[in-house]
This record gives structure tokens, C-alpha cells and sequence, in this order.
């Protein structure tokens, strides 16, 4: 299966191409590029007061102030240092970029900023594992509301740590072949001892939401990861972030994938009994030829 890049590409070789154009001494051009990621989240690029040499990167999360309550500035801070400026008027979190004091390591710099999103969503994840690993459980769960209808959920105990994602399939098959997606994910433990627990759910919330407002329907469904320590400890920290907070995004990606290639099946099949009936047609239903007598008269002969 198919890993969707947590990084944005199109930040990453945009501030690529600025950073080469300023060390070849190129003259400096406006920017002006408004992008949506995942999520619903949208980044913007632009120039500072109309100073082409200082480059902006700011990101708008809807959910961004429930991310703030678990440290999202406080982690930010600490990755992106004094390149943090004021946030941009309907923003929340602004980089700035100087064209005229590029750094040796300006490509690492681009690789940061390429992972904002996902800094933003790291703080949660961050704060709850170092929680159950200061053993400092019995905090209030974390609810963020990452999309709309859809809600995730974190929490420290005493030996592991929860994490619950809700999502909607807004369509019947999706919910189908979720199901199937989701087996595949739960026997994966099968390959992988190491692997961790997942749980799914469909129409009910899970046990541990059951004294929350958890939504209820038809087209709901639950994912719940049991993460122990040897996810959560600081060597394996990161990659369980980066897996964690791409997982809804993945799990839609790889459902429209299959319906891709469920229907490019049929199309094919459909052509080869297509193919199959045009063969099996008898010779007699074909149109009669046309004949013409000695005078050019016309006729049908008819067996």
C-alpha cells in the first residue's frame, strides 16, 4: 500500500526554487500562492510589505486553538526558533524567510517548513505520550475536531496510550470496502508482533467514548490505536506521529483507490463479453446484400 507523503511538496519546491534563484543572484520576483492541504488547511505564500526578498509562509487549521491547548506553540517555538513571526491577518501561524541571509543549511530549513502541518498536529500526540511515559495519567482526554463531522481522540493511561479517530463515509460502498480495509489492518498484527493494536468500530462509538458526545449513525465509524510504549518511546516517537496523523487521509485515499480499480475491472469485463456476444451473433442476422439485374434493377435475395 501507498504511504501519502507527510511533508507539502508544493511549499518545498517553491521555497527550493526562491532559495536557488537568490544564491544565483537572480533578481528577486513577487509570490503570491494560496494552497489547500488535507484537512481542510491552507497555506499561504506571499512577500512581507511588498519586500520581494522576505518570503512568508503562513498555515490556517480550523482546529488550530484545540491544538493550542496541548502545546502547539510551545513545540513550534522549539523546531522553527526565530524563523516564527506575527501571524498573517486570518492565519495562525506565520514563517518568515529572508532571501537576502541564506543559511548553509537552508535545504534542512526547507524540510521544516515542508512539515508544518504536521508539527501543528504533532503537539497533541506529543504532550499524551510523554504523559504516559511520566507515568502522569488521568488527564482529560484531547478532542480534536481535525474535519468536519470528524473527531480525534487522545489518551494517556497507565501502560498505553488511545488514540481514536471517528470518520464519515459519505457514500454506502465506502462504508463496504472500509470494512475490508480495516480486517486487512487488524490481521496485520499477524505479520508484525511489534505491531500495534487496532480496534474498529461501526455505528457505535467504542467503549472508551461511551461517556462522550461520540456521534452515532449508519455512516460513522470508529478506528482506535493501542499504542504501548515501544511506539510512543522517544526513538520510535516520530514515525508513529507521522503515521498517526496521515492515517484518516490514507485510509480515504487507499478506499478511493479501490473503487478505481473495482470499476476499472468491470469496464474491462464488460468489454470482453461485449467482444464475446458480437462473436456469437448468427451469420443470418446480418443485413441482406444487395443485388442488381442485367438492367440495374435493384433487389434482395431472400433464402
Amino acid at each position: 500500500m501507498i504511504l501519502l507523503e507527510i511533508n507539502n511538496r508544493i511549499i518545498e519546491e517553491t521555497l527550493s526554487v526562491k532559495y536557488k534563484n537568490a544564491l544565483a543572484r537572480l533578481k528577486p520576483e513577487s509570490i503570491d500562492v494560496t494552497l489547500a492541504d488535507f484537512d481542510g488547511v491552507l497555506f499561504h505564500i506571499s512577500n512581507v510589505n511588498g519586500d520581494k526578498t522576505k518570503v512568508r509562509v503562513s498555515i490556517s487549521l480550523k482546529f488550530y486553538k484545540q491544538l493550542e491547548e496541548h502545546g502547539a506553540d510551545e513545540l513550534l517555538k522549539r523546531v522553527y526558533g526565530p524563523l516564527l513571526s506575527e501571524p498573517e491577518s486570518g492565519y495562525n501561524v506565520s514563517i518568515l524567510l529572508d532571501m537576502e541571509n541564506i543559511p548553509d543549511d537552508w535545504e534542512a530549513i526547507v524540510k521544516k517548513v515542508g512539515l508544518l502541518k504536521r508539527n501543528c498536529f504533532a503537539s497533541v500526540f506529543e504532550r499524551y505520550f510523554r504523559l504516559q511515559e511520566d507515568g502522569d495519567v488521568g488527564h482529560k482526554r484531547a478532542v480534536i475536531n481535525y474535519r468536519q463531522d470528524e473527531t480525534l481522540y487522545v489518551e494517556a493511561q497507565e501502560d498505553r496510550v488511545t488514540v481514536v479517530f471517528s470518520t464519515v463515509f459519505r457514500h454506502e460502498d465506502d462504508i463496504v470496502i472500509g470494512k475490508v480495509f480495516m480486517q486487512e489492518l487488524k490481521e496485520g498484527r499477524r505479520a508484525s508482533h511489534t505491531a500495534p493494536q487496532v480496534l474498529f468500530s461501526h455505528k457505535e462509538p467504542p467503549l472508551e467514548l461511551l461517556d462522550t458526545d461520540a456521534k452515532v449513525g449508519e455512516n460513522i465509524s470508529y478506528v482506535t490505536f493501542v499504542l504501548f510504549p515501544r511506539h510512543t518511546c522517544e526513538a520510535a516517537r516520530d514515525n508513529t506521529i507521522d503515521l498517526l496523523h496521515m492515517f484518516r487521509d490514507y485510509l480515504h485515499y487507499h478506499i478511493k483507490c479501490s473503487k478505481v480499480y473495482v470499476h476499472s475491472r468491470m469496464r474491462a469485463k464488460a468489454g470482453e463479453l461485449l467482444k464475446v456476444l458480437n462473436r456469437a451473433r448468427p451469420a443470418s442476422s446480418a443485413r441482406p446484400a444487395e443485388r442488381k439485374t442485367i438492367t440495374g434493377r435493384t433487389f434482395v435475395r431472400r433464402d
